[in-house]
Formats: structure tokens, sequence, C-alpha cells
């Protein structure tokens, strides 16, 4: 699967409507058993989430918006699919948990593929769940660093860290994804599936127990005055960028 909405790959609504709907379609065909998500355009994984869809709307659309995005890492997380990341570009803040839920990452070795949680530098707080998916990925030391100073790792500490299994040159990163795929196949997929919810079960259940809190959550967050301007002078400085 190739994430394709120029020009940064972000998570719109359509776009993450529409993922879960074709993840949806491969779940139900027994003939799937692993995707390898990556990008039609080398250079950007994904640049994570829409702010567009996050600056100067109703709270109806915040709500929605957000219903979505959680969906989509319920849906990712705990699939029975194997979910092999094929990283060839940049991947911050959403992009980096689209890596996270997978089973495992394969990062191109460039310098300016960068990869992680920077939220703090928005000034928004990554939610819980994307906490906890980076807590269960690199540890609980890393996380909180990580976090807390909004790092974006490029390929070699991303490798040192455990953000990514993998790196290798860029024009290897496909194939090393088909032969990783190869190697989980080999698995049987019942004793693999059964496994990865075993390990993922607590983090999706508490995920589960709090969606509608963490809705509410965001929703007051996002439509307080001081975040709606950063978010708005964060969106004037990208255009002024692009001009």
């Amino acid at each position: 699967m190739k994430l394709r909405n120029p020009p940064v790959n972000s998570l719109s609504l359509e776009l993450l409507t529409e993922f879960v709907i074709s993840l949806e379609k491969l779940e139900n065909d027994k003939t799937f058993r692993g995707v390898i998500l990556t990008s039609d355009r080398p250079g950007i994984f994904s640049a994570g989430l829409d702010l567009t869809e996050m600056c100067g709307k109703n709270p109806a659309h915040y709500a929605e918006y957000w219903k979505a995005v959680q969906e989509l890492w319920l849906r990712l997380y705990p699939s029975n699919l194997v979910l092999v990341a094929a990283i060839n570009g940049a991947s911050p803040a959403g992009g980096c948990l689209m890596s996270l839920i997978c089973d495992y990452r394969i990062l191109a070795d460039n310098p300016k593929y960068v990869i992680g949680l920077n939220e703090t530098l928005l000034g928004i707080i990554a939610p819980f769940w994307f906490k906890d998916t980076l807590v269960n990925t690199i540890g609980h030391r890393a996380s909180e660093r990580a976090l807390q100073l909004g790092l974006l790792f490029p390929p070699a500490e991303a490798l040192q860290v455990g953000m990514v299994d993998q790196v290798v040159p860029e024009d290897q990163v496909q194939s090393t994804a088909l032969s990783m795929m190869s190697q989980w196949m080999a698995i049987p997929d019942y004793a693999r599936q059964l496994t990865k919810i075993m390990m993922r079960k607590p983090t999706v259940d508490h995920m589960i127990k709090q969606r509608e809190a963490d809705l509410q959550n965001f929703i007051s967050f996002i439509s307080r005055d001081s975040i709606q301007k950063s978010l708005q002078m964060y969106l004037e400085k990208l255009k002024q960028k692009k001009g």
C-alpha cells in the first residue's frame, strides 16, 4: 500500500478513511497475509496529521477527524496482517506513528529521512496511545527523552534507539521489505497472530477504555485560542517556505 496525498502525504480525513476501508478489505480477504506500507513519493513517507484539519474548523469537524485517527490505530495496531513499513522518506509525528504500528520497520539510509514524535515542537502533546506505542517499541527512558524534546532521529540514531529495525541503502528498501515479509510469512499465521495480540492487547484495551475521554480531551485542547494561534502561525510559516 502506497501513501499518496501530495505534497507531503498528510493524514487528511479523506486519506485516513480510504486507508481504513482498504485495510479492512485486505483483512477480510484471506488470500492476503501481509502488507508493505510505503510512500509513492520518495523523500517523504508521511508528514503526519493534517494540521489544516485541526485549524479554524468547528468542534464537530475536530471530533470526526480525531475519531478517524483513533480508528486507524485501532485497526492497524492489532491487525492480523503482517505489516512491514518500507520508510522511503521523512517520517515525523503521525508518520512516525504509522511506522511504529507496523511489525517491522526498514528505513532508507539518507540523513534527511528523520523519524520521531516531534509534537512538543508545535506546542502539542502526543496522545497517551502514541506514547504507549513508542514505549512498547523503544522503552520508557528513551521514549521520555524523545517525547519531551520532540526528537527527530536520523537513520543511524533511529536504528540505535530501536525506532527502526533496519537501515538500508535507498534503492534496497523495497527488496528488503519483501525479503523480511517472507521471513514473517514463514511463521504459521495462527501462532504469530495470537502472539501479536498477546503482546499488544493491554495497550489496545487501555485505548478502547479511554477512547471517549481521549476524544473529548483532543477537542477541548485543539479548540483553545492559544493552540489555534500557534497552529495558524505554523501553517503560515509553511506557506511562506513554499512561496
